[in-house]
């Protein structure tokens, strides 16, 4: 049996939810790269490839979405799905790492989402038993993403990938994997970082100083910054270019209920002059 409920985003907007044993689960595969899961919306596949000396694994989680379609970055804006992979315990293999390749800002109405509108492989870290080891036969994978046009349609997958002691690298993957994690944001550099950063006394206003790239107008740079899961930042209260230096004032609303800063991370990502960087914002 399966429980369909509908949550208008908008007028004409539906987000549609369903909870099912089988939603949009597709049939286990057995291969280093797996077969595509279809939906209505686009097609997802996992590719693997063999371990290093320690076990580790570079892998991608390849996605294409249908003409018209969107799926979401690691915080979705407004509404949406993030991203979500989880190994089964049993199969002896840890998921280390999810890269996000730069996202865009696509707006809907009043609504805000953060994705990609366009085919998007985010690169993976999965570690496991080191090559040469008698490592497990299969690395079970249970993927779930959100694809969206003018509705929202969860997409589930199982995969189930054969990984054996004779496996090669095949070119075409690595090239996929290698590919992929190029999409990521750059790291903070001498000409592109974060200099400092301070969350207001009542946690009402988040202020930051960042170092753009030569030749960034003070209108140019795109700033996100996300807080506690479910929580990102993009609305400015003040925006002022110094040189190469961009001060913005940013409103912090919607925080959990007496929630705590100190000792909490932030993410910070930063688009500017083509470019973009990512880094972290640590309070005390």
């Amino acid at each position: 049996m399966c429980v369909i409920s509908v949550k208008f985003r908008q007028p004409g907007l539906a987000l549609i939810a369903l909870s099912c044993a089988t939603l949009g689960q597709i049939g286990a595969v057995r291969a280093e790269t797996s077969e595509w899961a279809v939906n209505e919306g686009g097609r997802m596949r996992l590719v693997v490839l063999p371990a290093d000396a320690t076990g580790v694994r570079a892998a991608a989680l390849q996605i294409e979405t249908s003409p018209g379609w969107i799926t979401y970055w690691r915080e979705p804006g407004d509404a949406g799905i993030p991203p979500s992979i989880t190994l089964a315990p049993e199969s002896g293999y840890t998921l280390e790492e999810i890269g996000y390749p730069v996202p865009k800002r696509i707006d809907n109405g009043d609504l805000r989402d953060i994705g990609y509108d366009a085919p998007v492989t985010l690169p993976l870290t999965i570690s496991g038993p080191a090559s040469g080891s008698m490592s497990p036969d299969e690395l079970k994978a249970s993927v779930f993403i959100g694809l969206c046009r003018n509705i929202c349609i969860p997409f589930q997958a199982e995969f189930n990938l054969t990984l054996t002691l004779s496996e090669t690298t095949k070119v075409a993957e690595a090239e996929l994997v290698a590919e992929a994690r190029e999409t990521l944001p750059e790291p903070p550099s001498a000409d592109f970082a974060l200099q400092n950063h301070a969350l207001s006394a009542d946690g009402k206003e988040l202020a930051l100083t960042v170092t753009v790239p030569e030749g960034t107008g003070e209108k140019d740079a795109e700033i996100y910054v996300t807080g506690p899961s479910g929580h990102v930042f993009l609305d400015e209260s003040e925006r002022r270019l110094t040189g190469n230096a961009l001060t913005v004032a940013m409103p912090i609303k919607g925080l959990p209920r007496k929630y705590d800063i100190h000792g909490k991370r932030w993410g910070l990502l930063v688009k500017a002059g083509g470019r973009a960087m990512e880094t972290g914002l640590a309070f005390d």
